[in-house]
């Protein structure tokens, strides 16, 4: 064979879903894999649905993801004419013909076939007439009579689909408009895609498909039908199983590396590993290794893996995904140290930058809100000896190092006779507004000497405003 052109052809009747993304993820790497090319095509014949929206959505998606094509866009509305000259070779060459019977007149024929136990199918009243172009006249293809058609499928292994069953199926409809079956054939043709990997639910629109090339006398391409994605509940995914665009797991704070690394392990495999980085995936991807069950979309499994991409990211990329997340939290924050610091404090607990984002408020803000679980529990009257006798260590140290907080700490456990549990909570809640956050001493050597000062003197005062020792207003 010669070089792998492979290609992906989305319709723009809204935003790209799982589905899509891990069929244009396969081909994408499979095209990589072989050094090959991958082709973008817009099927957009379907122009009472199809927008602009979906397309700037569709395009969004994929370079969100990673995904890059070598040739197109190609839209299907703008190539009209090359469809046009491939219909009147297959009329010309008796492959096709012009049928003039009206929709009414070809339900009654299904009808009638149905009543006989025989396939609701088109009885081919036109086929044998060689009728002239007319407005009212569709093209239908002549599907042979006899024999059977064998789909190879490098997934599925070889179906085999009796001719005698197949319709003299429509091509052009009377307003001159070619219909998907046709125009997905002509595409690929012409586009050169010589391996087509697509779900599974286009396995029966495959055989239509072949005999066309069959027809034009054109090789066929390599053909891979993966199976489908499905919902936690085993029925095909939708929007009652949670977000389905790829680009609302982009808002959600899902890395792109992570989510392909989801998307090609449900349906494909290489061993029993489970973490891949996009060059990995290049490098290991191959058609042998598409399972034939469908794969079950699980969102834990995807946080899960989120997170171990967040922590194999480095900081200085994270500073600029997490910044955008950071300004609809409120907050304008900058590359640098700062935010590089408050990054490695976060990383081991975050499963996506959203969280991340959620969880850094506390070095950003001026003011610190408490929850009010924590402050009733954390910030009371047995808080204060503690909390005054840290702030007077605290302010004669000049700098803070992770040694002269330990000794500032270990200062007061010996003086107020508590442990380190009793004095770090109240301190946790002082400095961040809630019982859970990194470790005391990141949080005191990134935000420094005066936001910390000012912090634990704001918590003292808080404790001292409260009208009674139980903290109840």
């Amino acid at each position: 064979m010669s070089d792998i052109i492979t290609r992906f052809p989305p319709s723009p009747t809204g935003h790209l879903h799982v589905g899509g993304a891990r069929t244009a993820l396969f081909n994408w790497l499979y095209a990589r894999h072989t050094h090959g090319k991958f082709v973008l095509r817009i099927e957009d014949t379907d122009t009472a649905r199809s927008t602009q929206a979906s397309v700037d959505a569709i395009f969004e998606a994929l370079e969100w993801l990673g995904i890059e094509w070598d040739e197109g866009p190609y839209f299907q509305t703008q190539r009209f004419d090359i469809y046009k000259e491939y219909l009147q070779k297959l009329i010309h060459a008796g492959h096709a013909y012009y049928c003039t019977c009206s929709s009414e007149k070809v339900e009654a024929m299904r009808a009638r076939a149905m009543e006989t136990g025989a396939k609701p199918k088109y009885d081919g009243t036109c086929r044998e007439k060689n009728l002239p172009k007319t407005d009212d006249a569709v093209v239908r293809f002549k599907a042979p009579l006899s024999g059977t058609t064998v789909l190879k499928d490098v997934v599925k292994g070889n179906i085999v689909f009796q001719n005698d069953e197949l319709d003299d199926y429509i091509i052009c409809r009377s307003d001159g408009t070619p219909t998907y079956n046709f125009v997905v054939v002509i595409d690929d043709i012409t586009m050169h895609i010589n391996t087509i990997i697509r779900g599974d639910d286009h396995v029966m629109n495959t055989p239509k498909q072949m005999l066309i090339y069959k027809a034009l006398d054109v090789p066929l391409p390599v053909y891979g039908h993966v199976p489908m994605v499905l919902g936690s509940d085993r029925t095909r995914l939708s929007k009652r199983h949670g977000a389905t665009s790829v680009t609302a797991y982009r808002d959600l704070g899902f890395l792109p590396d992570a989510f392909i690394n989801y998307l090609v392990r449900l349906g494909w495999s290489h061993g029993d590993q489970e973490f891949f980085t996009r060059d990995a995936l290049v490098e290991k991807f191959s058609l042998e290794n598409i399972g034939r069950s469908a794969g079950v979309f699980d969102q834990e499994k995807l946080l899960a893996l989120n997170a171990e991409h967040i922590k194999a990211t480095p900081v200085k990329t994270l500073a600029t995904l997490l910044i955008p997340f950071l300004k609809k939290e409120g907050i304008e924050a900058r590359e640098g140290v700062f935010i590089e610091g408050v990054i490695k404090t976060l990383v081991p607990r975050s499963k996506t930058l959203k969280e991340m984002a959620r969880d850094a408020i506390f070095y950003y803000a001026d003011t610190i809100e408490y929850e009010e679980k924590a402050a009733r529990k954390f910030l009371k009257d047995a808080a204060l000896e503690p909390l005054n006798m840290l702030i007077a260590e605290l302010q004669t140290l000049d700098t803070f190092t992770e040694k002269n907080l330990e000794d500032a700490f270990r200062a007061v456990m010996e003086k107020s006779g508590l442990k380190l549990g009793k004095i770090a909570q109240p301190v946790r809640v002082a400095l961040t507004g809630r019982t859970a956050s990194p470790g005391i001493f990141e949080i005191i050597e990134i935000i420094g000497k005066d936001t910390v000062l000012e912090r634990l003197i704001k918590a003292v005062d808080f404790i001292n405003a409260k009208p009674d020792s139980t903290g109840k207003a």
